[in-house]
C-alpha cells in the first residue's frame, strides 16, 4: 500500500468522496432523509453536517418525489445536488421526477439547461431485510435516455466514482451495494484508476468472461477462483457503468474465450443483463462457442429474507453456468 492509500470500508470511501466534493466546490449539496445528524441509515454521511453545516447536508421530509423535485429546481440555480433514497425500494414515489422530468429536461431546453443531479442508492440484497430493502431496480433506470447510471464495487472504485458523478454536468444515478458497505479495501487518494463510464478486467482468464456489477462482483471472483480449482481458466469483469455500458474490454475478452455468462441480483426478464447478452451476441456473433448465458435473480417480487439465498446468484450458479458454456 502507497503513503497515498489506505484500508477503508466502502461506506467510509463513500463518506471521504462526498467529504472531498463538498470541500472542492461550495455547490455541492447533500439532501435526503436522516442524513444530517443521524448520518443516514447506513452512516453514508456521517459527521458531514458537523462539519459543513446545516445550509449543505439537511434532512429532508419523508417524501422522494419531494427530494428530486427539490434537487431539480437547485440544479437550475446552478447548485449540485446530491440526493440519497434510503433504500433501494424506495425510489418508486420519485419515478415519475427522475424519468419525466430529471432526465429530460436537459433535452427539453435544447441542451441550455444543465441537470447535475446525483441520486445515490443503496441496492441489492444479502442484508436479511424485507421487500422494498433489498431490491435491484437499476433496469428502469437504464432504459431512460438522458441518465447516467454507475454502480462501484469497491471501496476505491466507490471513493473517486461519486465525485466524478457530481462533477458531472448530467444526471447520474449512483447505485450502492449495501452488502459491500462494510468490507474493506484499499483506497488510493493519488488519482483515480479509471474514467466513470468504463468497464475494467479485474482477473484475466482465457476460457469463460464473466461479467456483472456491484456486490455480484465479488460472487464472480469467489465463482472463479474456484473454478481455476477445477482447472477453468475464467476472466472476470466489472462493468462499473451500466448506462452507458463500456464494451470495449467485454468484446475483447468474449474474442479471446468465446464463452460469456452474464451475472446480476437483478431479475433477469428485460434487464441490464440481457441487454449485454443481445449486444454481445449481436457484436461478436462469430467469436462465440457457446450461447450467452445469464445468471440472475428469479423473475419473482424480492421474497422474505429467509428465503434470500436460493433466491439469489452465488458462485455455485455461476459454475453450473460456466460449466454449461464448456460444455457446448
Amino acid at each position: 500500500m502507497s503513503d497515498t492509500s489506505q484500508e477503508l470500508p466502502l461506506v467510509k470511501a463513500l463518506n471521504a468522496g462526498l467529504r472531498k466534493a463538498l470541500g472542492d466546490d461550495s455547490r455541492v449539496l447533500l439532501m435526503g432523509e436522516d442524513i444530517g445528524p443521524l448520518g443516514g441509515v447506513f452512516r453514508v454521511t456521517e459527521g458531514l453536517q458537523a462539519d459543513f453545516g446545516k445550509n449543505r447536508v439537511f434532512d429532508t421530509p419523508l417524501a422522494e418525489s419531494g427530494i428530486v423535485g427539490t434537487a431539480i429546481g437547485l440544479a437550475m440555480r446552478g447548485y449540485r445536488p446530491v440526493c440519497e433514497i434510503q433504500f433501494d425500494g424506495f425510489i418508486f414515489p420519485a419515478f415519475d421526477q427522475i424519468t419525466t422530468q430529471l432526465a429530460k429536461m436537459t433535452s427539453r431546453h435544447e441542451g441550455k439547461v444543465s441537470m447535475p443531479v446525483v441520486i445515490r442508492v443503496p441496492y441489492g440484497g444479502h442484508i436479511g431485510a424485507v421487500e422494498h430493502h433489498q431490491e435491484s431496480p437499476e433496469a428502469y433506470f437504464a432504459h431512460t435516455p438522458g441518465l447516467r447510471l454507475v454502480s462501484p464495487s469497491t471501496p476505491n472504485d466507490a471513493y473517486w466514482m461519486i465525485q466524478e458523478a457530481i462533477a458531472s454536468n448530467d444526471p447520474v444515478m449512483f447505485f450502492e451495494p449495501k452488502s459491500r458497505y462494510w468490507h474493506k479495501g484499499p483506497v488510493e487518494f493519488s488519482a483515480s484508476a479509471s474514467p466513470l463510464h468504463s468497464s475494467r478486467v479485474v482477473r484475466t482468464g482465457t476460457e469463460v468472461t464473466l461479467v456483472g456489477h456491484g456486490a455480484m462482483v465479488n460472487v464472480l471472483m469467489q465463482a472463479a477462483e474456484l473454478a481455476a480449482v477445477e482447472g477453468t481458466s475464467v476472466e472476470v469483469i466489472d462493468l462499473r457503468s451500466l448506462s452507458p455500458i463500456d464494451y470495449e474490454p467485454i468484446l475483447a475478452s468474449v474474442h479471446k474465450t468465446g464463452r460469456l455468462v452474464v451475472a446480476s441480483e437483478a431479475p433477469g426478464f428485460v434487464s441490464i443483463s440481457s441487454e449485454i447478452a443481445a449486444t454481445v451476441t449481436e457484436k461478436a456473433f462469430y467469436s462465440l462457442e457457446a450461447p450467452v448465458l445469464r445468471v440472475t435473480a428469479f423473475d419473482t417480487p424480492f421474497p422474505p429474507a429467509k428465503l434470500e439465498t436460493p433466491y439469489l446468484p452465488d458462485a455455485d450458479r455461476v459454475l453450473e453456468a460456466v460449466d454449461r458454456a464448456l460444455a457446448y
